[in-house]
C-alpha cells in the first residue's frame, strides 16, 4: 500500500533513468560490500541506506515523515562481526525487498532460491523503483549491491545494457573459511535477527540458511561441513563464467587484487567511470594461504575454475 502511495505521489517528479548504474552482486563474502562502499563514496550514486528502513518501498514518503539520514547517527560495527561498521546513511542491501514483495513466490523456495526470469511488470516496476529512489537522493545513478541479483542477472543485464555489473572473484577456500564462519555465527543469532534477515531476503548463511539452486539443483552437503561451501562456490561460479561470456556488461573483479594492489581499485573506477581516489574502506591485504581442504577433488575443481575467471578479470580490467 506505501509502494502505491509512494508512486502515485512522486514518480512523475522523478528523474529520467538514462540506466548508468552500477550493479554489484556475487556469492556471499566475496567482498561485495566494501566494493560497493567504495564507489558509493564517490557521492556520484544513489542508493538505499539504512536510513529507508523499514519502509524500504517508499523512500520519498518516508524521507518525509522521518528524521533518520539527516544526520548519521551511531556508528556500530554489523552484525556479521568482521569490523565493517554503518550507521543510518551507509549503502545497504535493501532492494532485494522489492523482488521479494513482487516476484518472491518464483524464486523462494522453503530449501533454497532458484534462478528465475522476472516478468515484464517486475522489470518496469523495478526501474521505477530505482527512479524512486534517485528522487530521494537527488542523484542520476543508481548504486546496488545485492547477491541475489545473480539469480536473476540475464534479465537485469537486458533491462539495463548502459550498467555495469561487477562480481568480485574471491579465493575459494578463503571463501568458503568465511561462509562457514558466517553460517556458524547466525546459527546463534536470535529470533528477531532470523526474522529480520528473511524479510530482506537474506538466506546466505544461519538456520535460514536457504542456497541458490541452478537449474533447479540444490546443493547437497552439511552446511557445518567446509566442503559444502566449496560446492556452492563451485555451482556459483560456473554460473557467473557463463554470465560474463553471454553479457558484455558483465565484468568480474579479482578480490585478492584488488585488496592488494591500487592499480586494480583504479581500473575498476575507471570501468564505472569515477574518478580513481585513494580508496578507503577498501582493506589493504593479501590473501590467505590456500591451506587444505577436506575434499581435494573439489578443491582442485574449485582452484582452477577461480585461476580461470581471475585471469580473465585482470585481462578485461587491463592488469593482467
Amino acid at each position: 500500500m506505501l509502494h502505491d502511495i509512494e508512486r502515485a505521489a512522486f514518480l512523475k517528479s522523478s528523474p529520467a533513468d538514462d540506466g548508468s548504474h552500477v550493479f554489484v552482486t556475487g556469492l556471499a563474502r566475496a567482498g561485495t560490500t566494501i566494493l560497493m562502499r567504495e564507489i558509493y563514496r564517490s557521492g556520484e550514486f544513489g542508493s538505499l541506506t539504512y536510513a529507508d528502513m523499514p519502509f524500504v518501498l517508499a523512500p520519498n514518503f518516508w524521507n518525509r515523515l522521518s528524521s533518520r539520514g539527516r544526520t548519521a547517527g551511531p556508528r556500530a560495527e554489523r552484525a556479521h562481526g568482521d569490523g565493517i561498521e554503518v550507521d543510518f546513511n551507509s549503502p545497504e542491501a535493501l532492494d532485494e525487498v522489492y523482488w521479494r514483495v513482487f516476484s518472491g513466490e518464483d524464486y523462494i523456495r522453503p530449501d533454497r532460491l532458484v534462478a528465475y526470469v522476472p516478468d515484464e511488470e517486475q522489470i518496469s516496476g523495478y526501474r521505477d523503483f530505482v527512479r524512486l529512489v534517485l528522487r530521494r537522493t537527488g542523484k542520476s545513478r543508481y548504486l546496488s549491491k545485492n547477491n541475489n541479483n545473480l539469480l536473476r542477472l540475464p534479465s537485469l543485464a537486458k533491462t539495463f545494457p548502459n550498467a555495469a555489473f561487477l562480481v568480485p572473484i574471491r579465493n575459494p577456500l578463503d571463501h568458503a573459511r568465511s561462509l562457514l564462519s558466517q553460517h556458524r555465527r547466525f546459527l546463534k543469532a536470535d529470533k528477531f535477527t532470523r526474522d529480520y534477515m528473511g524479510w530482506l531476503g537474506h538466506h546466505e548463511f544461519g538456520a535460514d540458511h536457504r542456497p541458490f539452486a541452478w537449474d533447479r539443483t540444490i546443493i547437497e552437503g552439511d552446511p557445518l561441513n567446509l566442503d559444502y561451501w566449496l560446492g556452492c562456490w563451485i555451482a556459483a561460479h560456473r554460473r557467473i563464467e557463463a554470465l560474463e561470456r553471454e553479457h558484455e556488461n558483465v565484468q568480474l573483479v579479482p578480490y585478492g587484487a584488488l585488496t592488494s594492489d591500487p592499480a586494480v581499485w583504479s581500473a575498476v573506477a575507471r570501468e564505472v567511470g569515477i574518478e580513481p581516489r585513494p580508496p578507503m574502506e577498501i582493506r589493504i591485504s593479501h590473501e590467505e594461504a590456500p591451506g587444505a581442504a577436506g575434499d581435494e577433488p573439489a578443491s582442485a575443481e574449485a582452484f582452477d575454475l577461480y585461476h580461470q575467471l581471475d585471469l580473465r578479470a585482470r585481462q578485461s580490467l587491463g592488469v593482467a
